[in-house]
């Protein structure tokens, strides 16, 4: 129990200290339009942020993920280089995410019935990538390292996954409020 206590601890103490995706108010602001040649000021601003957010979130993952895996040093040698193929293809499904969002803003004020829909249905879409992702890596944890620790790798990395999507939801304001 002080075991699972202090990890929970270290889970929301290392997410506290992240910051959200987007300001906490009630109003997405779109960003200027981007030129033709480069993106806005505005627009630059917002993919640093979103780049630094990611490196930070992706460093503290696996420190959680170390952590709680308590892997010996054989068990690590086969888990890291796993872990990294998962992480690298998240990050290209957390683009399509990312330019979701970043769609969400540009049209929030001038959202339509199909607007909204096709945001929501690109939203589906990558939980289920996500979760299909989630699901291959289970497999290739389990086929090395047995179904227990597969099952710990894929428990651990639901739950940071869902505190991730509840900052990142959180910070973005209700569809027609």
């Amino acid at each position: 129990m002080i075991k699972y206590s202090a990890i929970t601890f270290a889970v929301f103490a290392c997410l506290a200290s992240t910051p959200a995706v987007l300001p906490q108010d009630n109003a997405v602001k779109a960003p200027a339009p981007a030129s033709a040649a480069s993106a806005s000021p505005s627009e630059q601003n917002v993919n640093t942020y979103i780049d630094l957010i990611r490196k930070d979130v992706r460093s503290q993952k696996s420190a959680i993920m170390d952590t709680v895996m308590q892997l010996d040093l054989d068990q690590a040698a086969k888990f890291w280089p796993i872990y990294r193929d998962y992480d690298a293809e998240l990050k290209k499904l957390n683009d399509l995410r990312v330019a979701n969002i970043k769609e969400y803003a540009r049209s929030y004020n001038n959202l339509s019935d199909a607007k909204a829909d096709e945001l929501i249905q690109n939203a589906i879409s990558y939980q289920k990538q996500r979760m299909d992702l989630l699901a291959k890596y289970y497999d290739r944890v389990k086929e090395s390292l047995g179904a227990v620790t597969a099952a710990r790798f894929a428990q651990v990395e639901q739950q940071l996954l869902l505190i991730i999507d509840l900052q990142i939801d959180s910070s973005l304001p209700i569809v027609g409020s």
